[in-house]
């Protein structure tokens, strides 16, 4: 099956168009950034503060928008720290929903598998009446960590594509 490479940050050095979204938007004060460790891999890491009704960071990669038609699947390469973590994508920048999938990690490398249609749509953490993800685009994909606890984490990403 062709894959379609949405990222992979061993290949490049240039991360620029990563960017940090934490609940600091809202007043929250959690903290994070991305960065590199020594095998060339990008590492998420910070700390996720319930103060000011805060409770999330995440990492979000924008771009022009990509045909996904016939994708089922998005495949990524991570190492986490046992947490849990979502994967969001979104189809549009313009659409206020995300569509989410809540995975564990494992403390070891993982290629998680994550079955498109079973994306859920949501809007700042409210799942909406609205069918999963099932759209042929995509202009945004993100790693959130917010587990409604006060928590340190790290999530090592080596590469995210779409089968």
């Amino acid at each position: 099956m062709n894959s379609l490479l949405i990222f992979d940050f061993s290949s490049t050095s240039d991360w620029s168009d990563w960017q940090v979204g934490n609940d600091v938007v809202m007043g929250g004060k959690s903290m994070s950034k991305i960065s590199s460790n020594e095998s060339g891999h990008a590492v998420f890491t910070g700390d996720v503060s319930l103060e000011n009704n805060g409770g999330f960071a995440s990492i979000y990669y924008r771009f022009n928008s990509k045909d996904i038609s016939g994708k089922k699947m998005a495949i990524i390469r991570l190492k986490g720290d046992g947490k849990e973590y979502q994967f969001r994508i979104k189809a549009d920048l313009n659409q206020g929903a995300s569509y989410i999938y809540t995975f564990k990690t494992s403390g070891e490398w993982q290629t998680i598998e994550i079955p498109l249609d079973k994306m859920e749509p949501t809007y700042r953490g409210n799942k909406l009446n609205l069918p999963n993800f099932n759209a042929s685009q995509i202009q945004e994909v993100r790693f959130l960590i917010g587990n409604g606890k006060a928590e340190s984490f790290s999530l090592t990403l080596d590469k995210i594509e779409l089968e």
